[in-house]
């Protein structure tokens, strides 16, 4: 599979708006080398796709394809690795090895290329996330928000620089502070954790446990992102089983 062929398979809406903005840059410099050794540039195959229009009317979500939430995903991800103000190689390792792990060794090659070069540009973060807000589903930005936690942590430690870019970031995505901190409790260890990412507070019965855990069980269930592809359902898996986790915690200590 050439390059021209990987990035055009599965990408429709993040092609528009200033998502597109930053993949054509990329792919412009890339098409450049492609177009020297014969391969079909990537402008021939934008230039036959129906791009989506941002106005200010209110529109239907369109379901989000895999190919949206993987570009989504390699932009923030490289403005969460600048966070700090270095670019960390195990963070960067991390990355790859995500995408390995998701997609084998041929797409994630791909995919790190145009993550290199979306690495170069100044990314408009809040432009960039109203744009995946109103484009994508919440199960999906969720998981968008894990991920870049994850890549935080890859280091070995979470930096106050990333946690406040993520918190930015998920405020643009439209998560709330509640979704934030439970995903947030799920990279850390300490003794309210449990209650974090169930939403709860220490105070809570064990009948608002029990419904905590019903409803955080069903908005992070792995089905809810079966759109996007059974790779990305296996990030989805970590998370429902740390809910779990949490609310087994909170049965052995409270004995329920």
């Amino acid at each position: 599979m050439n390059f021209s062929k990987w990035i055009g398979a599965g990408l429709g809406w993040s092609f528009g708006g200033p998502i597109g903005a930053i993949i054509g840059l990329v792919l412009g410099s890339i098409a450049d080398s492609l177009s020297k050794n014969g391969t079909p540039l990537l402008g021939d195959w934008q230039s036959k796709q129906k791009r989506p229009t941002y106005d200010s009317q209110p529109q239907a979500r369109p379901q989000t394809q895999p190919g949206d939430f993987e570009v989504s995903l390699l932009i923030l991800a490289s403005v969460v690795i600048k966070a700090d103000g270095h670019q960390d190689q195990r963070e960067l390792d991390f990355v790859r090895q995500q995408f390995v792990n998701m997609y084998g060794q041929d797409r994630a090659n791909h995919a790190f290329k145009l993550f290199k070069g979306i690495n170069q540009q100044q990314i408009p973060v809040r432009q960039v996330c109203v744009q995946i807000q109103r484009m994508m589903d919440h199960a999906s930005r969720l998981q968008l928000l894990h991920f870049l936690f994850g890549i935080a942590k890859a280091d070995g430690m979470v930096t106050e620089n990333e946690v406040s870019q993520i918190y930015t970031i998920a405020g643009y995505l439209g998560i709330s502070s509640r979704d934030f901190e439970s995903i947030k409790a799920m990279f850390y260890d300490s003794s309210d954790n449990a209650y974090k990412i169930l939403e709860i507070t220490k105070e809570a019965s064990v009948d608002e446990i029990k419904t905590a855990y019903r409803k955080m069980a069903k908005k992070y269930h792995p089905d809810r992102v079966i759109h996007l592809g059974e790779e990305h359902q296996k990030g989805a898996v970590d998370k429902f089983r740390q809910v779990q986790q949490a609310y087994e915690k909170l049965q052995k200590e409270r004995g329920f």
